[in-house]
């Protein structure tokens, strides 16, 4: 299936008022147990004014390729062909149900850039993989960073310099922690705690670029653990916290309807007014605002 057969170029109606970015922050290996058993009072803080749900799903397998390209492609392994960690565009043995202009099945970056093209689109990440889901040419800046900090600081540094419309920020030493000392240990949850204090440093950031009052960010992970390890069929592996904090998003309120990953794409396709392409198969989460 051809990108001219699998979306629709009219944007829709349904933009949120008031919004002009959004940033997604996604925490590696982040389970809803880790942010229960840290201390992290910024996510507290987003989750009291906005909606959240700590019952959202990954897809299988639970392993982070097939999970980072289902929250950017709005669609599961088995539409984008992404099964593992080992995915190359060229180098995959299920073939994708669509293809966009680079090849692989199509992301929120790439639509966004074609209803958009004067849309700022960045991403920083601090694990290697995530740069081979990316359509590299739908970017203005792709930076594969070395440590969380880093990974933040340049984020901010891009907010201040760009006030990018949508920004993807990776952060992997979460995962880091997991694999070494496990999914339940006293240094993951202070990895958790880390990542709080970072998301605080990026909420300061975009008050200091005059961008958090026209923001929604949006916190979530590709998966939790077990032991030392994650990629099997277990409730820990399988369920992801989701929230979403900023203007028209609904203070305190738990969502009650389901959340998969891969709805993350079409509730940012929602909030900027995109009609999604046709062979994505996420809905938006329209429970979590005020006028849907």
């Amino acid at each position: 299936m051809c990108w001219t057969c699998c979306c629709l170029l009219q944007d829709a109606l349904s933009q949120v008022q008031g919004v002009k970015h959004v940033v997604i922050i996604g925490c590696d290996g982040m389970s809803p147990d880790g942010i229960q058993k840290a201390k992290t009072p910024i996510i507290d803080g987003l989750i009291i004014n906005g909606a959240h749900t700590m019952h959202a799903r990954a897809v299988m397998p639970t392993s982070s390729s097939p999970n980072w390209s289902s929250l950017i492609m709005a669609a599961g392994p088995e539409q984008t062909g992404i099964t593992s960690n080992g995915w190359r565009p060229d180098k995959h043995a299920l073939e994708p149900t669509a293809v966009g202009p680079e090849g692989i099945f199509p992301t929120i970056f790439g639509v966004l850039r074609e209803h958009q093209p004067e849309a700022v689109i960045a991403c920083f990440h601090d694990w290697g993989g995530i740069g081979i889901l990316l359509e590299r040419k739908a970017f203005d800046i792709i930076e594969d960073t070395e440590g969380p900090v880093n990974t933040t600081e340049q984020a901010i540094n891009y907010f201040k310099e760009k006030q990018p419309t949508l920004t993807f920020i990776h952060l992997d030493h979460t995962d880091g922690a997991g694999h070494q000392y496990g999914y339940d240990s006293a240094e993951y949850y202070q990895s958790i705690e880390e990542a709080d204090r970072l998301i605080g440093e990026t909420i300061n950031g975009l008050k200091e670029a005059g961008m958090l009052e026209k923001t929604i960010i949006i916190i979530t992970s590709d998966h939790g653990g077990v032991g030392k390890s994650h990629g099997g069929a277990t409730m820990a592996e399988v369920e992801i916290p989701w929230i979403i904090n900023g203007p028209g998003i609904l203070p305190a309120k738990e969502l009650n309807k389901f959340v998969n990953i891969y709805d993350t794409a079409a509730t940012v396709a929602y909030i900027f007014g995109l009609t999604p392409p046709d062979c994505w198969i996420a809905k938006p989460v329209l429970e979590a605002f005020d006028s849907p």
